[in-house]
């Protein structure tokens, strides 16, 4: 199929966007075969009447949809196969609405070059790309997360230049009135040594000031490109200020371009601080799963987790760990190849080997890992159900999650739900918090604690367009201080048997749950 044009006329037949894919035909011969439609398919009344909507020429054939006060036209070569012109036009004419909020001339004018990018999108060199409506708005939106990051860190840059310039005016306000409160005048130095006083006809010598030291020789700016994305001295110095204000600011991860929904899916523990004792026995659990949305797992679910000692002190690089393992049979247990590990199959305790390595100070060594395979989603902690139904209204979705683990208390679940491109979702009923990001297309349900109190919860939404496929995969991110496989610290003791006192950290959340 060779496509030669796509047009967009009124009802009166005024070309209001046309684009032309074929660089072998005149801007006149192209002109004039546009300016032949209108008189080809007669009046409003008769195309109406019409059973088809082609109509061919001895040299072209155009194949047109009404759309309420507009025509979208496709014009084609007459050896082109007419069901593939037809499935091109359906294209073209569910972009219209993408773009713009009524089908009538002023609004197609006022986006005529959103719509020409788009049919750029669809066809290219005559010919149909094979793209969907999705990919379309990803292509001409062009959105860069690397410049949403620097523009977010200039913006925090200039801010924080702003409160430092209103501090420096305070201190320069309070030092004029300590000035006059002790009767005498302000005195402003400017750059010159001179100082200026009330009185005109004579100028006072101020005091000589210390010269400012020179700036070092080289290129304004050190010679290297402004980097989007790149993190700077003055963006580190601006976050670790926050962090001694005691905001809690995450680091900030390297961007990825294709990543729609990482920034969302992006865990935020919640998890208070623990204070740390001389023995910190830290646990960190992830699982991954990947469920099928009729139900069932995809493919392998695994939960794994590391156990890491740090000591404060060189006379406890011997202790013992006694650990409390009620772990489920085939749960694969691995200690660190310098611990006892008969101590460990017997008693469950970790200890060093007689002639082992003792552990370090003040470093995190990793002392146990486990993992433990899924085989069915009811092992799952938690698990949703997302029920799209379409209608000739749209799409009414509704979902549901269910905590399977009563046990485990789930922290800042958030459970992202992809939309169709440009479709805001109008919310029934929710049970928690939801968030429409625009930018990027999803819907974010968030509950900031699951446990036995709510084991349960709904979110129902609409759309007006869209099919079920638009809507999966679901993510869901969460994090708990319960571990899925219960295997904890019972105590800990020296090697004389005395005990020690420390302090536990867990942490259990969901790498990648979709």
């Amino acid at each position: 199929m060779v496509l030669i044009a796509a047009c967009v006329f009124s009802k009166s037949g005024k070309a209001l966007v046309a684009r032309q894919f074929v660089s072998d035909m005149t801007r006149a011969r192209l002109e004039g075969l546009l300016d032949a439609f209108p008189k080809l398919i007669g009046n409003e009344k008769e195309a109406a009447t019409r059973q088809h909507t082609f109509v061919e020429t001895d040299s072209v054939r155009y194949v047109y949809h009404p759309l309420d006060s507009i025509y979208v036209v496709l014009l084609t070569t007459k050896n082109s196969n007419i069901l593939e012109d037809l499935e091109t036009l359906r294209t073209f004419y569910r972009v219209i609405p993408e773009y713009c909020r009524s089908n009538d001339e002023k609004e197609i004018l006022a986006h005529d070059f959103d719509l020409i990018f788009a049919f750029d999108e669809i066809v290219t060199l005559g010919y149909r790309e094979s793209v969907n409506l999705a990919q379309i708005r990803t292509f001409t939106e062009m959105d860069s997360h690397e410049e949403r990051v620097f523009m977010q860190i200039k913006e925090a840059q200039e801010k924080a230049a702003k409160q430092a310039m209103a501090e420096k005016a305070k201190e320069l306000k309070r030092a004029q009135k300590e000035a006059l409160s002790r009767g005498l005048k302000p005195n402003y130095q400017s750059s010159t040594g001179i100082s200026s006083s009330s009185t005109p006809s004579a100028a006072a010598v101020s005091e000589p000031v210390a010269p400012r030291p020179a700036a070092p020789k080289g290129p304004i700016g050190g010679g290297k490109a402004l980097k989007l994305g790149g993190k700077t001295t003055n963006e580190d110095d601006f976050l670790n200020t926050l962090r001694q204000q005691g905001q809690s600011i995450a680091p900030v991860e390297k961007a990825s371009l294709s990543g729609g929904t990482s920034s969302l899916a992006a865990p935020i523990s919640t998890a208070p601080r623990v204070k740390r004792e001389a023995v910190h026995v830290r646990t960190d659990e992830k699982i991954n799963a990947r469920v099928s949305r009729d139900g069932g797992l995809e493919a392998p679910t695994e939960v794994t987790a590391t156990v890491s000692l740090s000591i404060a002190s060189p006379d406890l690089n011997s202790i013992s760990i006694q650990m409390d393992n009620k772990s489920e049979a085939g749960t694969q247990l691995q200690v660190h190849p310098n611990l006892d590990k008969k101590e460990w199959q017997t008693s469950s305790i970790l200890k060093v080997k007689p002639n082992g390595k003792p552990y370090p100070v003040n470093s995190d060594v990793g002392i146990l890992k486990w993992k433990m395979v899924l085989a069915e989603e009811e092992q799952l902690p938690i698990s949703l159900n997302c029920w799209p139904q379409e209608s000739s209204d749209g799409v009414q979705v509704n979902i549901e999650y269910t905590l399977q683990r009563e046990d485990i208390t789930l922290n800042n679940v958030r459970i992202i739900i992809p939309l169709p491109t440009a479709t805001a979702p109008v919310v029934g009923e929710c049970e928690g918090a939801y968030e429409y990001h625009k930018t990027k297309n999803v819907i974010l349900w968030s509950m900031p604690v699951i446990d036995s109190s709510n084991p349960s919860g709904t979110l129902e939404f609409s759309v007006p367009n869209g099919h079920s496929d638009h809507f999966f995969p679901v993510n869901v991110n969460f994090t708990s201080e319960n571990l899925f496989v219960p295997i904890t610290v019972r105590d800990v003791s020296k090697a004389d048997g005395s005990p020690v006192v420390f302090s536990v950290e867990t942490n259990f959340n969901s790498e990648n749950f979709e």
